[in-house]
Order: structure tokens, then sequence, then C-alpha cells
């Protein structure tokens, strides 16, 4: 509706009003009259009688007139008309003897708000209209109001272009299949991250003081109370709902609570509450259930939308899902949480400006620490929407990029037993395709639409003539005597569809040779539910697969959403899945695909229901781990997909586009289920390519205060702390000069510095322990040196290094890398010039002694004969001598260097020179055998056990070439047996030119 708009105030030149309200222009008409009654000089002269060109009339008039002439009739001898209708046309697609003047543009065209601003950008275009930034577009109702506002607003000035209408009014279905492969780049997997303490953060701008007036939902348990107690020892009023009351009589108590004065915030703890597992819950306690988690937390933020919307107000809820939102080993420990944080995410998306936060427990915590963490989180890090507490530490959840396993130990077949709801969908119907000819087994599908007849003639012409079928069903509606309206001529259509969609499901399945049931039934209806999974146990005695597919969107910002919108949304997803369980009971069920969305992940704005139903399904999943370890779940958040799908029409293309986010493609798909269900994965998926603003930050800086941590973990590699987002992590930017560092002006290849590889090491270390310097690095796991880091001209360069913290078990993962930003010909070329895992553990590696390493050998190579091969300064100069000895090579360490870094106290955590020793030890093996030099590329795995000042007599690297000298083992040692470094897997890339012979014969010979 606002493109809608903005096309005619375009086409006008009719000036942005601000204050304008697009749900005051329901019809066309309304739009009409809006062009009209800002564009007066463009109302034509009274036409003859018998031309039947209506007056302009005002709104309320124009959309009760109960039998209006259909448009082109109305239009006769009217260009604003006419044009209003074209540019409508081309916006929509519909034809325009579909279109009349009165007709609601949303209820009865289905122009959305998005499409009625492309329809008046292309008025205003057509008619030189100014934007207006004050109009609200439901101000125009009907295409009469557009005409009226243009011709209210427009110049003395004819349209300035003709706007070709659609030629094609509903996009039919391009043939789709489904690629074999996996899509790569387009499977990310939720995981949770480490935050920053709080005492680190930001202040959200939320201030808890004397006279403060906030809402506190309770929950059945100690933590209301104690959070209420800790309240009023900051002065705070509490607004207590201790109760579940009906929505209309919770409506009237918040009006009454508003009446008495401003509400700053919500504390919504109904989700902190445990339930019994959901197959188990009796219909009204499931019913209580939602209702106080998700249905009374919609009327209460629908209520206070404009009061929690501001800096400075906040909604925070709270969960005990396990303290990592589900995404831990155990799973979701009270799924219905779940809801209460889908809706959540939306209202953050809705109200950016708030401190929107749901905040996650462990299920064993004391009530007055939880109440304690709610305020702190009130009050610091507006970096995070989606976080929680376990093992002490803050966690937010991120989606990391992750392929799909290659292993398929779950194979399908001819013994499979299928149970697929929302079969009668188009991407569903695609997917019993994919599955069918995968298996060929037993497909139950179950939907709202009755069984498909493969003999109606409508069905035939839907796959063959979809645009002339459009037509007949528009005269048949006003042949009948009913409204007809685009509106519902696509609803027939659409009904169509799905019974084509269903056939097609039914008919692939016979196709691959599997046997097919269809069952009819509506997902709402307890006992149609139960009939349906007792059909299905009496014939296949269990389920292999429950895909839960079925679903509806209906996307409306929440003061446009009224509570049966919101129920319904939600009840088809969520209460449908308590009714499929409780049906199934204890019938194996070996997996279960449950269909969500980034909607559901992230939040969306307009999807509060959409959002918060995927949510329950994605945490009911993923307790399954704790309550039903027989059965393997399986989520999968879709992002819009193009082409197929409700998501493919109307406006949400453009929006996705506007929002930077990827359409997915039927074939990169449609193998999605198959291919996880195959690799046995048991957890949470994202599909989708660019996820545009919904992986962007909150903060600029996540919501941290570096100034906080300036002094903190600063080394030579890690000089200034920048940021530390949910998605991007830890973030340090360091400018390093190669005419002060010795570690640059004594490594330089070709005449150009080149940052060594060991300082990379050191820059992951540095960065792994700058939040949490109590925590020890076990190791430095999966180096890969992609790329050189130049200093060009001997010019000072700035790196940026980056880590997102992870748990696995008791130890952190930090997974970092290093990446360069240069300016060529005026393009910004972003490169990852190393990354690497970094292990953190609680306690210090204890390894015991190495043997004493061996003595030198007669033929062991001098210094200055391996600086003639090597290109190192005197800072890298770090071999005395190597020699060989039984299958091993040995690399002493000079006793006195010169620093290798400025300032020359400042400390380092990873003994880069004593790795450096093991690397220039290996090499000179690899030169000395192959007459190669090489240059690192990668690391399986790097010990770092203890400082290098501990040192009883010299360092020696003991090296170990591996499978012929495609990889190195090395430790570095004392003359005592002290272990320093251990290093497994080391790679390197050789250098195409062959060491010049003379200078290698002393290598040579010394590796012989």
């Amino acid at each position: 509706q606002a493109e809608t708009f903005a096309a005619v105030r375009e086409a006008y030149d009719i000036p942005r009003e601000d204050n304008l309200e697009l749900r005051e222009f329901p019809t066309l008409g309304h739009v009409v009259q809006f062009v009209r009654d800002r564009r007066p000089d463009l109302v034509p002269a009274p036409a003859p009688a018998q031309t039947a060109v209506p007056a302009p009339m005002p709104a309320a008039v124009a959309v009760a007139s109960s039998a209006p002439a259909p448009a082109r009739a109305a239009a006769s001898g009217d260009s604003i008309t006419e044009k209003v209708l074209e540019v409508v046309a081309s916006v929509t697609g519909y034809p325009p003897e579909m279109l009349e003047l009165d007709l609601d543009l949303e209820a009865d065209l289905g122009i959305d708000t998005v499409k009625q601003a492309e329809t008046f950008a292309a008025v205003r275009e057509a008619y030189g209209i100014p934007r207006d930034d004050k109009l609200e577009l439901r101000e125009f109702p009907t295409l009469n109001h557009v005409i009226a506002w243009v011709r209210a607003s427009a110049p003395e000035a004819a349209p300035s272009a003709v706007v070709e209408p659609g030629t094609e009014a509903v996009p039919s279905s391009p043939a789709v299949g489904a690629s074999h492969e996996p899509a790569e780049g387009l499977r990310r997997v939720p995981v949770a991250v480490l935050r920053p303490p709080l005492s680190a953060c930001k202040p959200t701008g939320v201030e808890l003081v004397e006279g403060s007036r906030v809402l506190v939902m309770s929950d059945r348990g100690p933590v209301g109370k104690a959070l209420i107690k800790q309240l009023k020892k900051l002065g705070v009023e509490a607004l207590v709902i201790d109760d579940t009351p009906a929505a209309d009589e919770l409506e009237q108590r918040l009006e009454g609570w508003m009446s008495d004065g401003p509400i700053q915030g919500v504390y919504w703890l109904a989700g902190l509450d445990r339930e019994d597992p959901i197959a188990e819950l009796s219909p009204d306690a499931w019913a209580s259930a939602v209702q106080r988690r998700a249905k009374l937390l919609f009327t209460t933020m629908r209520t206070l939308y404009e009061q929690i919307s501001a800096p400075g107000t906040f909604l925070m809820s709270a969960t005990r899902l396990g303290g990592k939102h589900g995404f831990d080993e155990r799973g979701a420990v009270a799924p219905l949480g779940g809801a209460v944080g889908g809706f959540t995410k939306t209202y953050k998306r809705e109200k950016p400006e708030a401190t929107v936060k749901v905040v996650d427990f462990e299920a064993k915590l004391k009530a007055s620490t939880i109440a304690d963490r709610l305020i702190a989180e009130t009050l610091s890090d507006p970096g995070a929407c989606e976080l929680g507490y376990a093992s002490d530490e803050r966690w937010a959840i991120t989606a990391s990029f992750e392929s799909v396993p290659t292993a398929r130990p779950f194979a399908l077949g001819k013994d499979s037993v299928f149970a697929i709801t929302g079969a009668a969908g188009s991407i569903v119907s695609a997917i019993v395709e994919d599955l069918a000819k995968a298996s060929g087994g037993t497909f139950h599908l179950l939907d709202l639409t009755p069984e498909p007849d493969a003999q109606d003639p409508d069905l035939r012409r839907f796959a063959s003539d979809r645009d002339g079928l459009q037509r007949e069903l528009f005269e048949r509606l006003k042949q009948s005597g009913q409204k007809a309206t685009p509106v519902a001529v696509q609803r027939l259509l659409g009904e169509l569809e799905r019974k084509h969609a269903a056939l097609q499901a039914i008919e692939s399945v016979r196709a691959a040779g599997g046997e097919v049931h269809y069952h009819s039934v509506n997902l709402l209806d307890k006992e149609a539910v139960a009939a349906a999974v007792d059909s299905i146990r009496e014939h296949s005695g269990r389920i292999d697969a429950l895909v839960h597919a079925a679903g509806l969107e209906i996307s409306h910002f929440l003061p446009d959403k009224n509570p049966s919108e919101f129920d319904l949304v939600f009840d088809v997803k969520a209460t449908g899945w308590y009714h499929l369980l409780s049906s199934i009971g204890d019938m194996p069920l070996g997996a279960a695909v449950v269909f969500s969305s980034i909607a559901g992940r992230f939040g969306n704005g307009g999807q509060t229901d959409y959002s918060a139903a995927n949510e329950l399904l994605a945490k009911s999943v993923s307790s399954f781990r704790n309550a039903r370890p027989g059965t393997r779940g399986v989520v999968v958040d879709w992002t819009a997909w193009a082409d197929i799908g409700m998501a493919s029409r109307g406006s949400i293309p453009k929006m996705m586009e506007l929002a930077g986010i990827d359409m997915l493609k039927p074939g990169d798909g449609i193998p999605v289920v198959r291919n996880e269900l195959e690799a046995g994965t048991s957890g949470e998926v994202v599909i989708g390519g660019a996820l545009g603003i919904l992986m962007q930050e909150w903060d600029a800086t996540g919501g941290l205060d570096p100034q906080k941590l300036e002094a903190v973990g600063q080394g030579p590699m890690s000089t200034h702390l920048v940021a530390m987002g949910v998605h991007t992590g830890l973030q340090v930017e360091t400018t390093l000069d190669p005419q002060e560092q010795p570690f640059l002006y004594d490594h330089k290849i070709g005449g150009t510095a080149v940052l060594p590889g060991v300082m990379g090491l050191e820059g992951f270390g540095e960065i792994s322990k700058a939040l949490f310097p109590d925590w020890h690095i076990q190791a430095i796991e999966g180096v890969d040196f992609l790329t050189p880091f130049k200093f060009y001209r001997d010019e000072p360069r700035t790196l940026t290094l980056r880590a997102q913290f992870t748990a696995e078990g008791d130890e952190l993962l930090a997974r970092c890398q290093l990446i360069g930003i240069r300016s060529i010909l005026g393009n910004e070329e972003v490169k990852t010039h190393f990354s690497a895992t970094v292990r953190l553990g609680r306690e210090l590696v204890d390894r015991e002694r190495s043997e004493a390493p061996p003595h030198a050998s007669d033929s062991a190579v001098a210094d200055e004969d391996i600086y003639r091969v090597y290109f190192h300064g005197p800072a890298y100069q770090v071999l005395d001598t190597a020699w060989r000895d039984n299958g091993v090579v040995v690399g002493r360490m000079r006793e006195k260097l010169p620093d290798d870094r400025q300032p020359a106290g400042v400390e380092m955590v990873t003994e880069p020179r004593l790795v450096e020793l093991c690397f220039q030890t290996a090499g000179v093996w690899q030169i000395g055998t192959t007459g190669r030099m090489g240059l690192p590329q990668h690391i399986d795995e790097l010990e770092v056990l203890r400082p290098a000042d501990a040192i009883e007599g010299r360092f020696h690297a003991v090296v170990s070439p591996r499978d012929d000298g495609k990889s190195f083992d090395a430790h570095v040692t004392d003359e005592a047996g002290n272990l320093y470094v251990v290093l497994r897997g080391y790679k390197t890339a050789e250098l195409p030119e062959d060491v010049d012979p003379d200078k290698r014969k002393p290598l040579r010979a010394a590796m012989d």
C-alpha cells in the first residue's frame, strides 16, 4: 500500500504526508479520491449525463456505495481515473476490468501496505507530485480516495508517463525440481556464543528509579516475588499480573493502569514455568499454558505498543530452556517458553529503539539470582536480544555456516513411512515428490484441503490456463450475485491451487511406486487429528518421519493484528503440533521435522504470532533430547522461497530485497528435508543465503564498551578492542608499522615485510584471552595460513582480529580470523588471511616431560649457512644449528636473540619464536631433501605448555617428517626435557623456485 501511494504521489507530484494513515484508504475509490483532493486542478469538467461519471465524493460516501459501477464505465473520459487504474494494474498485475473504484485496497484487492506504497510512488511519478512525508496511506482506502488525492495534489500537468499494466494477474509456478547436491553457503546452524560480562557493556538507557512503573507478569514459582522485592528496593512500582485472565479482562486492567500514568517496562516471567511434556498435557492445560505465555503477552504488548517503544522503555522476557535456549546437549528444558522467545524477538524488530530481550536460565537457579540478572540485563548491554546464562557465563545465539554431513547413515527406502502435514502447499508438494523419488515409501498426507478429484475440469484448467480460469471465476462470481473482487477471485484460485498441489503430491508418490493415503483433516480439531493418526497406526504401526509443514502467515504489526488473526496463525502450527504429539503418544516415531522460519529464529516485524509458534515448535523438538530421546528432531528455519509458496507473491519479494535477504531457489530448497533426514541431523538448521538485516548487530559496538577494557589483554597484536557483536564476535584492530616492529622488518620476503605466521597465532591467542584472562589456552587447532599479510612500501597497515566464542564441554572454543582491508582502485578489498580455533580451559594443561634432545652431530649445519638461504633478519634468525638424528631433525635455538617486538616488554601468550623454531627446523629438512623452500600453510594442532622463561638449558626443536615430508610433527624441549611447545600436522606450501644449489649444499649434507 505504501508503494502504491508513493507511486500515485509521484505520478501526480503530490507531496509526501507523514501523518497519512494507509488504513484510511481501504479501497481504490479512496485512492482516487486522495488524488482528487490534493490535485483539484485536474478534476475534469462535468461530463454529459450519459457518461455516468460520478462527482468526487467524500470517503465515507464512496465506501458506503452499495452498487458501484465497473471501474472502466466509471472512468470514461476521466484521465486521472484511467491513469490510476493503469498504475494499480501495473503494480498488482490485476486486469483493469477487475478494478472497481470503491473496492477496499487491502480487503478486496489484496494490496498490502507495500503495494500501496508502490502505487502511490507510481502515481506521483506520472503526475510529478512531490513526496509527502506526512501522508498516511490508511487515509486512502479505495481507488476513489487515490484519484481524489491526485486531483488535490498534482500541479496543472498531464501525466508524465504511461505505466503499462501487468499482463499476468498472479505469476504461475515455474517448473521446479530438486538438485541432487546440497546447496553451498545456504545452511547455517544456530549456536550459543559467549557474551562479554555486563561490567564490560554499555548501559541500555533504561533507568529504574523512584517513581518508575513496570508491569510484572509473574511466574507460578518464586521468581516473580523475588523480582518485585528487588524492584521495590529501587523505588519502582510493580503492577503485578499473578493470574491468567481472559484477554478482554487483561486489556481493561492495562487500560486502568495506563490511566494512572505511563508504564515504563514489562517483565514477562510466564516462560519460566515448567509443564509436563507437551504430548501429556490435557487440552485445558495446553490452552492455559499458551494463554499465559503467548496470547496474554500479545494482548499486553498490543495494548502497551506505543508506551513500550522509545529509548528507556523495555520488555524483558524470561525463559527456562537451559541457559542457551536449548542449543546444548540436553536440549530445551521448558519448551513452551519458546513461544515467549519468538514473540519477544519479533517485538524487538517492531520496536528497535526500546530495550527488548528474552533471557534464558538454567533449570535450577535461585529465584533471587534470576531476579538480579533480569534487572542487570535491563540496565546494561544494548547489543543482544536473545541471550541466557549457563555456567555463570552470558550466552547469545547466532547462526554459523556448516555443510550438511556427506555421510548418509539413514537411507530412505521402500519401507519408510512418512506422515506430512500441510501436504497441499506447493512447497510441501514438491518436497513430497522429492522424498517419494528417493524412497518409494508409504506416505500419509494430511491437509485441510479436501482430497482432490483428478477429473475436476477446473483443476485441469488451473494447470494449463490459469489466467483464463481467473477471468472465468471473476465472471462466475458476478453472475452468482456475489461481490466480484480480485481478493474473492484469488481466494477461489488459492483453493484450486492447494487442490492442484495435493493432487501433484499424490500422483508423484504413485509415480515413484509408493503408497499414498490422503487425510483431509483440520489440525485444530483434536478428535479429527486423533482419527487420522489412528489410521496411520492401524495401517503402518509407526512413523519413520513426521514432517509438520502446516501453517499460514498473515503479516500485520501489533496495532493492526486482531486477536482472532493471532490465534489462527499461532494455533495452526502450535496447537496442531500439540494435537499430533498427543495423538501419536507412544507409537514409534523415528524422526520429526518441523518447518520453522527465519521469523522464528531472528524475529520479523509483523509476525509475532508466526514467530511465537515457530519458536515453540523449535524448542519442543529440542526437548526431544531429554523428553523423547528415541525420536530424532529436526527444525528447518526457512527463508522466503522464490517462485513457489506463499512468500513468492505480493510484496514479500520486494520486502526481502529491501532487507538484503536472498530468497531461496526451489532447486536448492526442495532436497533439504531429504538431505537432513538421510544425514541423521538432530537439531536446528537455517536455510537461506544472505540474511541481510536479520544478521545485523543491534548496536555499533555490539553492546561492548571498549573504554572499559582499554588496558585488558593488550599485546603487540591486540592494541584496540573495537566491538563484540552477537554475529560478528569480538573484534580487535591493530596498526603495525614495518619500520618499527622487529617481527616485520626482520621478516621480509622479496623486500616486502610480511606478517609472520607465528605472530598471527599470537594474535589469535591474545584475542581469545582479551575478555577472559582467567582462562588458559589449551591448544590452537585447525590453523590455516590462507594468504600472506603484506606491508607494501614499508607503510603501516591495520589488521583486524575476530573471535567468536562457543562452548564444547567444559572448554571454550574461540574461532578466529585475521582480516585485512585494502583499497584497490577505489574498491575496498576484504580478505581473510589466517584462521584458526583456540581452545580454552579453566586449568593449565599438565604434560609429562619429554626426553632430553639428541646431541648435535658432526654433520650439523651452522646458522651462517642456514641464513644464506632463509630470508629472515636478526630477530627471526632463531636457529643456531640443525642436524638429523634417527629419522628426526633437531634444531637448536640461538642462546641470545634481539628483541622481536616493540615495546620490548609487552607480554605475549604463544611464544612465537619457539613455534618459529619448529617451522624453520622443518624448513631445513625440506630444503635439504627437496631443494624447495616452503612457507607455513596449515597446522592441525599447536599446544603451548609453559612460558619460555622457565628454561633449563638451551631450547631444541625436534621435528618428525610424516608421510614423506608432506607434514611434520614437532615439539620444543629444553635440555632437562621440559616440554614447551607441541606441534602436530604442520604443512607448508612450496615456493615454485628451486633454492640456489650452492647455498643449499650445506643443508643437503646435514639432512642426508
